[in-house]
């Protein structure tokens, strides 16, 4: 399997993980990949990239079943408003496309927000960085290569 940008960043900093392939199951919701991974839908999180007022841009990783609760989002990055990002503005802005978004190894850093039940479980779901990889780390390495706040975002 070829290494995605999050995945050579977690091997240099030398952070456990493990890789998930879904590729052959169509996915790009998180919603699916965790029902193809027969995994807890509370595990797995996905990676929303936002915008602020002040024109800022800003990460949030909440669970795959939940919805970005965008007053608490502007409340924890000290903004007036939030609003996602077009999805044509994904790709320019973090290397991502939409479904392969990790919050890991973005063009750019940003303030990155995770959900705090995150903390709840020993591991959780991202993505790899691709469509069809997810990566299983445990939240507190998550924070480590990410410098990221646990914060109630749904």
């Amino acid at each position: 399997m070829t290494k995605t940008n999050a995945m050579r960043i977690l091997d240099r900093n030398k952070i456990a993980y493990q890789v998930h392939d879904y590729q052959k199951s169509g996915s790009i919701s998180a919603i699916d990949v965790a029902e193809y991974l027969n995994e807890d839908i509370e595990r797995v999180f996905k990676t929303l990239v936002t915008i602020g007022k002040s024109r800022n841009n800003y990460v949030y990783v909440i669970p795959a079943s939940k919805e970005l609760n965008l007053k608490k989002a502007a409340q924890c990055a000290g903004e007036k408003n939030i609003e996602m990002i077009h999805q044509k503005e994904l790709f320019p802005l973090t290397g991502y496309v939409h479904g392969g978004c990790s919050p890991i190894g973005m063009k750019k850093t940003f303030s990155t927000f995770i959900d705090k039940s995150a903390l709840h479980h020993q591991t959780i779901f991202i993505s790899g960085g691709k469509i069809g990889l997810q990566i299983e780390i445990k939240p507190t390495d998550l924070e480590k290569i990410t410098n990221c706040i646990y914060v109630d975002l749904v």
